[in-house]
């Protein structure tokens, strides 16, 4: 493992809590890692309520944690490819510390408007973050005349198609499962927004 770089770790751990939790079935595990706890009742789970997860347990951790759950090996495959190409690229061209914090902010993020817009769920995956590096890779390269990070534009293209086709109901119908949705928009919000913060705090320090 390189210990230098963030995006490796992170990798490492969703794909060892992936297994460790049978792909999100061992719900002992899960239900530690999970937006809201929860307790299960015969084939169902019963969720407590934000408040009590948050303001009375204190789960604090737990505003994060779900992008480390996935539910298959082609969900964990697909983000563990991108936080993979992504990460690499914007910490060695923006660094460790950057990259860390859109991680945390696009991850918190994704999983708020997830809870928010969808409801109380089962929920989890590194797919909201993947949308929050896209969408600060395309708002640094905004107004650039080159491709920063080597991603071409079809990468975006495509990106983007992939979230409508999900709000759309495209993507169940084709086997990939539930899909959340408002995590993806959600993460791809906030990386706009950091990629924005991040504009004006480089003007500034000029």
């Amino acid at each position: 493992m390189n210990i230098k770089n963030f995006h490796i770790p992170i990798i490492v751990i969703a794909t060892l809590i992936t297994v460790i939790s049978n792909f999100g079935l061992n719900f002992e595990i899960i239900r530690n890692l999970s937006f809201l706890d929860f307790q299960r009742s015969g084939l169902y789970l019963e969720f407590v309520t934000f408040n009590q997860t948050y303001f009375i347990q204190n789960d604090w951790w737990r505003l994060i944690t779900p992008i480390f759950i996935h539910f298959s090996l082609s969900h964990l495959a697909f983000n563990a490819l991108w936080i993979f190409i992504l990460g690499s690229k914007i910490e060695m061209l923006d660094g460790r510390l950057l990259f860390l914090c859109l991680v945390i902010f696009s991850g918190i993020t994704s999983n708020y408007i997830e809870y928010l817009w969808s409801g109380v769920s089962l929920f989890g995956g590194l797919s909201g973050v993947v949308y929050g590096l896209l969408g600060y890779c395309f708002l640094i390269e905004l107004d650039s005349n080159k491709e920063r990070y080597g991603l071409p534009p079809a990468i975006y293209i495509f990106m983007i198609i992939w979230l409508a086709l999900g709000f759309m109901g495209v993507l169940e119908l084709f086997g990939f499962g539930s899909i959340a949705n408002y995590a993806h928009l959600g993460g791809l919000i906030s990386g706009l927004i950091f990629g924005m913060l991040t504009k004006i705090l480089r003007k500034i320090a000029i």
